[in-house]
């Protein structure tokens, strides 16, 4: 689940909604900026599918037990989330090799430092799928194939955190109160892009803004998500106030 905290309430976006955010943005990405253009298909879908691990886990979720707050994404426990990683990414395999491929590498990249066994476990795990599939693929060292897979890889990241930025900010907020990820672009460099930060603008609230496009035009996308009170969490407990409180809808445009 993302969150984003308010006063009273938590705005809860299931991240298998955010992914298909994802999804649609990778669907308009330009032909002319996408290197490895017969691949773009299995990268869309990688892109639609990288968090489905955590579809199971968004039914219900859960918060700290003491303490009545939802657990986000990044604050989750990390056992029970990296078998739901692992789950998600064996889900995309039997779809469709490639895809899994990106997201086990997208996966693994938030994990490389971890100490704990669990991750490390998990890691390793992913590093021999991956280079069975790298072996499959005919994909060698140094070889255009590895630099069209590493900027696949690039664009899954952007995609994700493109959608990311439109969860964890607010309609129409300033670059200053923006969540401090965001402030300064988004990490993935390209060359269309004249390899500087690709930067958002949300000041006005029908509107994203990208200081360069990757895109055909413009997108208008739709996000759900709930506005659960906090006070209902407290009188009622968070399974209940997250199943009965109603869907409502974000509708953007990138520009």
């Amino acid at each position: 689940m993302i969150i984003l905290e308010q006063e009273q309430s938590y705005l809860m976006f299931t991240q298998h909604d955010h992914a298909r955010v994802s999804g649609h943005i990778a669907e308009s990405w330009k032909e002319e900026y996408f290197p490895g253009l017969d691949r773009k298909k299995d990268v869309v879908l990688a892109c639609y599918e990288h968090d489905r691990g955590w579809i199971e886990l968004d039914k219900a979720p859960k918060g700290y037990p003491t303490k009545q707050q939802p657990y986000s994404f990044m604050d989750y426990p990390t056992k029970p989330k990296i078998h739901y990683y692992q789950k998600g990414i064996n889900e995309v395999f039997t779809l469709n090799k490639y895809a899994s491929l990106l997201c086990s590498l997208h996966y693994t990249s938030f994990l490389e430092a971890s100490t704990d066994q669990v991750s490390k476990q998990f890691v390793s795990e992913e590093k021999n799928r991956q280079k069975q599939l790298v072996n499959q693929f005919g994909i060698d060292k140094d070889s255009e194939k590895e630099k069209n897979l590493m900027f696949h890889l690039d664009i899954l990241k952007f995609c994700d955190n493109l959608s990311l930025y439109l969860c964890l900010n607010k309609p129409g907020t300033t670059k200053k109160q923006e969540y401090p990820f965001f402030r300064n672009g988004f990490p993935q460099i390209f060359p269309f892009a004249h390899n500087l930060p690709i930067t958002a603008d949300w000041s006005v609230k029908e509107y994203i803004n990208l200081s360069t496009s990757p895109l055909n035009g413009q997108l208008q996308v739709t996000l759900p998500y709930k506005e659960v009170q906090k006070a209902t969490i407290e009188r009622h407990g968070l399974t209940y106030a997250y199943k009965e409180t109603p869907i409502l809808y974000r509708e953007v445009i990138f520009m």
